[in-house]
């Protein structure tokens, strides 16, 4: 049997949902992003208490085929872009469909109808969010970034940036460091 749960979406999610799990003696395989194998099926007490445990922590469980779907291409989508040094270089879409085993036309279009967006915008949005991490990190530069998470150029990086966030990337940073030395100071 599979649980799957909405806004798992980090390592941390994956722990406190895996102490969740013990704390309620479920016995479970093993955990993914969005997703948790058990071994056999659980009672609907169990399955009602794990839901407003989880609930305490703002994740989830699902109910649907379609937000089970849909949660999966996010966390699909968000995996690539955090850990896009592991992922092969490959078209987003096909990438996606493989991984999830459907049509990208069919994940594409529930994705669109469900979320009001498209795939390629939330996969934008979010591969911008990662960049502005990685840009306060301050351990990559703008290059090192746009390699990372397989940008064609710093300049397709940079424009896409702006498109977003209406900014650059080196005034986005600045404007961030500059908020950190102002917290610094009233500290």
């Amino acid at each position: 049997m599979r649980l799957y749960i909405k806004y798992m979406v980090s390592l941390r999610c994956k722990m406190l949902v895996e102490e969740e799990l013990e704390r309620l003696e479920i016995p479970f395989g093993f955990i993914e992003l969005g997703m948790v194998e058990l071994p056999g099926e659980i009672s609907i007490t169990q399955r009602n208490e794990l839901k407003w445990n989880l609930l305490k922590f703002g994740l989830k469980l699902h109910k649907d085929k379609k937000s089970i779907l849909i949660e999966n291409i996010k966390n699909t989508i968000l995996e690539m872009i955090q850990y896009a040094d592991g992922c092969p270089k490959m078209n987003y879409s096909k990438y996606i469909s493989e991984k999830l085993n459907y049509d990208y036309t069919y994940l594409a279009n529930t994705f669109s109808e469900v979320k009001g967006i498209t795939i390629q915008q939330y996969i934008i949005v979010n591969k911008i969010e990662r960049v502005k991490e990685l840009l306060l990190y301050d351990e990559l530069n703008l290059t090192e970034i746009s390699y990372k998470l397989h940008y064609s150029s710093m300049a397709h990086l940079s424009g896409q940036f702006k498109k977003v966030t209406g900014l650059t990337p080196t005034v986005y940073k600045l404007l961030k460091q500059k908020e950190e030395e102002e917290k610094m100071e009233i500290i």
